[in-house]
């Protein structure tokens, strides 16, 4: 079969009541060759970095002088010191290797090539001219002979710091790293100066080491957890709902109440002349306040209130949906895998990113810094601006890797829900989908994370220069730069959820991404309070089943804790354990929220597409056809005008929700 064949057009299988096509189309290619170029050049500049010696350097070390140790090196113009034969000198030497500069991420200190790591204290200069006659290891600077160490000039200078503590060189990178931890204690000050005194920190890392066991057997039982979760969450939707609503109902027109009352309260105060002029005069404010409070409130109760009214049938497909997803993960349960897969890419991509951001490091031509008098490597000309290309390398990369997840969990989801007789499914439907997006739809995920990674640049950009001019810019143009990144935030978000859901309209109709697009869209305001109800109420319920299982966890391990009392400091393990249960609950019930918005909009096209009459069966679940027959019997009619009511409701929701995301991100 062909990469670009497809034997009907895109809709025809929806209309005729086929079942979702094994054959598909590819779609987006000239994106897909962009994309690929792209990567060529990230390649490029990986091959540049080796090329030019930046990944030996990295590896072997270089000295202060620009010369590579263990190897015979060329002459650096203007560097007398340069131009040494190091063959015999295979360890990089600081001078002072606790001298560290935590802002540009390196060590303040003269880099030498020696034979050999100092392995034990030296105290004096004697001892250091006696460890470099003894073992041909000069440890001063080269223009300084061992025998003049205890009489030169610059020996405190170009002469290591004393005492020498003992070290031992890195497996691959051939540093001589201090065997002593004390002397990084600037690099941790910063984090020990939030306690008042050094023993307070080693009874926590010490509660850390003794805990360990307790640590790894409640990091499982969250994952565990989360499992058990996945699996009953589709039995308390119900339930949950329920409790949501009556909260929800309670407790808004408990602080209303509230409100009125200490409004009542202090305006009768005031009018009854019980305090004094002072005392009068704050009454008077408070009164003020606590009507607008009350107004306030009131008025968004009544919202809230009627908006709970009007959707209260809308649950119920939140509901359905919800159990349906319950039997998706049980005929597709590698589903709960991918977010390790997508995990683990990332890794391997983050890993090969950041070694060649270190080889570029060291890459290019050798430079004199006339301040220091030492060599530095820069890259100079347009291949100044490859660091750059690498860094849009990694955001577009990375949400590639993401995309990737989101297509393969459609199509896995779409070919279920399109499959009427589920015994007939392929016996590995994930790795179908994960060949099918290969084999067809790179391109389309490649041109969704594009469009992503266009928007998140400037943001990131912005976020940088707001955190470099951080109590620098005045007001205005910190408020301004706040809605600029507020704004880019919020546009990222919005076009993240209509990528996902142009996936799943690729999945369903193998379309290009442009198409799927507007499509999802479509559908998408077509469905608009069946969205909302499902996101609000659906992610509701998710983080309700998150809070669950970090509850549960940390609960566990208090009762773990407490039964062996040694363990005086339970904070760090504490919160270790908590926020790892949080990031794996995340994990796996993210999977669950993904697969609900796929089964939404393959349920909102096969209701577009077929009206359940013979010849046009519905493709979707039972407890989905019985909401659609609930409907019908309760009037379509009706729900179509409840809509039409509902419209600026819905406008002041999506207003109310963007101020308060807002808030969140500028605090």
């Amino acid at each position: 079969m062909g990469c670009c064949s497809s034997s009907e057009s895109k809709s025809d299988w929806l209309v005729n009541g086929k079942e979702l096509p094994k054959d598909r189309r590819c779609t987006d290619i000239p994106w897909l060759i962009i994309f690929m170029l792209f990567c060529l050049g990230m390649v490029f500049i990986c091959g540049f970095a080796v090329a030019t010696g930046g990944a030996s350097r990295l590896l072997t070390g270089y000295d202060s002088y620009g010369n590579s140790c263990g190897r015979n090196n060329s002459k650096i113009e203007g560097v007398p010191l340069s131009g040494r034969d190091m063959s015999q000198n295979k360890y990089v030497f600081f001078l002072d290797p606790c001298n560290l500069d935590l802002l540009n991420r390196k060590i303040k200190s003269i880099a030498l090539c020696v034979s050999k790591c100092p392995d034990m204290e030296l105290k004096t200069y004697g001892a250091v001219k006696a460890f470099a006659l003894q073992n041909g290891s000069d440890l001063c600077s080269y223009e300084i002979t061992p025998t003049r160490y205890e009489s030169h000039g610059d020996r405190f200078t170009k002469c290591p710091k004393l005492p020498v503590q003992p070290s031992k060189p890195l497996p691959v990178f051939r540093r001589c790293v201090p065997m002593e931890i004390g002397c990084y204690a600037e690099f941790f000050q910063g984090f020990i100066t939030f306690v008042s005194d050094n023993t307070v920190l080693r009874r926590v890392l010490a509660g850390v080491v003794t805990s360990k066991e307790v640590i790894i057997g409640l990091c499982v039982l969250a994952l565990v957890l989360s499992l058990i979760m996945m699996a009953v969450i589709r039995y308390i939707t119900k339930l949950l709902v329920y409790i949501l609503t009556c909260l929800v109902i309670v407790g808004s027109t408990g602080g209303v109440a509230v409100l009125w009352w200490l409004y009542a309260d202090h305006k009768k105060a005031l009018d009854n002349n019980s305090t004094s002029a002072i005392g009068k005069e704050v009454t008077s404010d408070n009164v003020k306040a606590l009507l607008v409070y009350a107004i306030v409130a009131t008025v968004f109760t009544v919202i809230l209130l009627l908006v709970i009214f009007f959707m209260r049938k809308r649950v119920a497909l939140t509901i359905s949906l919800f159990h349906v997803a319950g039997k998706v993960f049980i005929h597709l349960p590698m589903l709960v895998l991918q977010p390790f897969l997508t995990f683990l890419s990332l890794m391997l991509f983050w890993v090969y990113w950041i070694s060649v951001l270190l080889f570029l490091g060291t890459s290019g031509t050798p430079v004199k810094n006339n301040s220091t008098g030492f060599v530095e490597y820069r890259m100079e000309g347009p291949l100044q601006y490859t660091v750059w290309y690498h860094v849009v390398g990694l955001i577009w990369i990375s949400e590639f890797i993401l995309a990737f997840q989101q297509m393969t969990t459609a199509l896995a989801v779409a070919s279920y829900y399109f499959t009427r007789d589920k015994s007939t499914m392929t016996s590995t439907p994930i790795l179908s989908a994960m060949l099918q997006t290969i084999r067809y739809h790179l391109g389309t995920i490649a041109k969704g994370s594009f469009i992503i990674t266009l928007v998140k640049i400037p943001r990131l950009i912005l976020t940088y220069i707001s955190s470099q001019l951080k109590g620098k810019e005045n007001a205005c143009a910190r408020c301004m730069l706040k809605a600029c990144i507020c704004c880019l935030w919020c546009l990222e978000k919005c076009l993240a959820y209509l990528n996902q859901n142009a996936y799943t309209a690729t999945a369903i109709k193998s379309t290009n991404f442009c198409t799927s697009a507007s499509e999802a869209f479509i559908l998408l305001v077509e469905n608009a309070l069946r969205v909302a109800t499902i996101n609000t109420v659906g992610d509701f319920v998710l983080f309700m089943g998150k809070i669950l299982i970090v509850a549960t966890t940390a609960f566990s391990g208090i009762l773990a804790l407490n039964y062996q009392r040694e363990y005086t400091v339970w904070v760090l393990p504490l919160l270790i354990v908590c926020v790892f249960a949080f990031l794996v609950a995340h994990c796996f019930l993210s999977v669950y929220e993904n697969v609900v918005d796929v089964l939404f909009l393959c349920f909102a096209v096969d209701c577009k597409y077929r009206d359940g009459s013979p010849g046009k069966e519905y493709f979707m679940d039972k407890s989905l056809m019985e909401f659609v027959e609930n409907n019908r019997k309760g009037g379509l009619n009706k729900e179509r005008g409840d809509e039409k009511e509902m419209k600026l409701m819905v406008g002041i929701c999506v207003s109310l929700q963007l101020f308060c995301g807002y808030k969140r991100h500028v605090g």
